[in-house]
């Protein structure tokens, strides 16, 4: 059995409503935290899948309803060939070795990405696990995998334009749902807390549509060092910010009282 839930007032002070629904966190700095100790980059890697594993199942233990998670982008593929490999073969023993903790902590695991190109062993067991978690009700994991938000706005453009050609949607009906319906992300709800480690302040093409109205925290911790302490600050300082999605806060008239 996975680890009990935790009550978000005993260990964050907050209340459930003022969590996050969908967290993304592009995981950075695995090379640097390998490099910093003298050791080859795939060891930060296989560091950084640890800190997954720490991640998913805090996330699923406060009740968060989404988290994805920026693994591989369609620009990685320019990496060096034997650092790819190993990724690709670290992706495999991870989708292998986490089904324990993903079945156990009750988690919907979810791909959102381009298939073509990724290797088959990788695509056999994640369609395994998604297949395996399909049953799941609680946190949704998604692994943003040889994935490129333009990518993915290219390819939601030709869904639609195929429909409409095929007389099956008339251009009139195009509005930003039927559009979100066509991403990867289709059925999820936007994020709406970005974390991006390493002190790197770039969004580097992750969910360019979806992170409109997200709020973004950037954190100093390389991935490997980012810890459950790292995640909760994250989550305190969203719950903190004030959101009014372009409208303006309202103001009392001068003989109002608090």
């Amino acid at each position: 059995m996975g680890e009990p839930p935790l009550d978000p007032r005993e260990v964050l002070d907050l209340a459930r409503e003022q969590l996050p629904r969908h967290i993304a966190i592009i995981m950075d700095g695995n090379g640097r935290w390998a490099k910093a100790r003298g050791r080859p980059r795939i060891r930060g890697h296989e560091e950084g899948a640890k800190t997954v594993r720490r991640v998913v199942t805090r996330c699923a233990r406060l009740g968060i309803e989404a988290l994805t998670l920026f693994s591989f982008s369609t620009e990685n593929w320019k990496r060096p060939r034997d650092e790819v490999d190993f990724l690709m073969d670290l992706y495999v023993r991870y989708l292998v070795g986490e089904r324990p903790t993903i079945m156990n902590n009750n988690v919907r695991f979810l791909h959102v990405g381009r298939r073509e190109g990724l290797p088959d062993s990788v695509l056999t067991e994640m369609d395994r696990i998604v297949h395996l978690s399909r049953g799941n009700s609680g946190l949704k994991l998604c692994l943003a995998l040889n994935y490129g938000s333009r990518d993915e706005i290219v390819d939601a453009v030709r869904d639609i334009a195929r429909r409409v050609r095929d007389g099956v949607l008339s251009p009139e009906r195009i509005d930003q749902r039927l559009f979100s319906d066509c991403l990867y992300t289709a059925g999820l709800p936007d994020p709406d807390l970005l974390i991006r480690t390493a002190n790197e302040r770039r969004v580097s093409n992750f969910l360019l549509w979806q992170i409109s109205y997200a709020e973004i925290y950037v954190c100093q911790a390389l991935w490997p060092d980012f810890d459950d302490a790292e995640l909760d600050a994250a989550i305190r300082d969203f719950a903190a910010r004030e959101r009014r999605f372009g409208d303006v806060q309202p103001t009392l008239a001068p003989d109002s009282q608090v």
